[in-house]
């Protein structure tokens, strides 16, 4: 298991939310909150909710322990607040439907429920993992697969400048796939 990490991969103090930061997952310290999340009805396109917690630990200590992927700690002032997975297509599933090219990355986000509503403050956290993701030189297109039913995140991607491609039978979903590429996401900023 990895050490407790003493800095946050991405940071922003000045966000319009405050201090929002993303940690690595810490498995020990992280898998009990977001097993609540997962399990929860409003997370059930994440594809968790009839998960033990056994099953959902098995499945970030895979994705811990995988060289092509991550699993990263949103938080909003020093609270855990979202998880953000980032994983290389070509070394996943959704690979074998598109080809896929050098610089692409993959992303999953989920947001943990909200103690009091902000106006926006999806779209903020949706925005902070898209500019983190396009801070490395080398990601040239972010790739996501949402379900094809999800329509609030299908929103969320449009907004963010996703051009959508086809649907894919995954084994556990019908994918919509999705594409945007850093100039769609600049402009889509420009809009928003």
């Amino acid at each position: 298991m990895k050490t407790l990490n003493i800095i946050p991969a991405y940071a922003v103090p000045d966000h319009p939310l405050g201090m929002v930061e993303l940690w690595p997952m810490d498995l020990r310290q992280d898998t009990p909150e977001i097993y609540r999340w997962v399990t929860q009805p409003y997370a059930r396109y994440w594809g968790m909710t009839t998960k033990t917690y056994e099953e959902v630990l098995t499945e970030y200590t895979a994705i811990h322990h995988n060289t092509h992927a991550a699993a990263l700690i949103g938080k909003i002032n020093g609270k855990t607040a979202f998880l953000c997975e980032c994983y290389d297509p070509a070394h996943d599933l959704i690979g074998r439907f598109y080809d896929p090219a050098p610089g692409d990355v993959g992303m999953h986000i989920l947001i943990g429920p909200v103690e009091k509503p902000v106006h926006g403050f999806t779209w903020q956290v949706f925005s902070f993992v898209m500019d983190f993701l396009f801070e490395n030189p080398s990601h040239n297109r972010v790739v996501v697969e949402p379900d094809a039913g999800n329509e609030k995140i299908h929103r969320l991607n449009k907004k963010a400048g996703f051009t959508y491609v086809k649907e894919v039978q995954l084994p556990h979903k019908t994918a919509a796939l999705a594409f945007c590429t850093r100039q769609q996401y600049s402009q889509s900023k420009k809009n928003n």
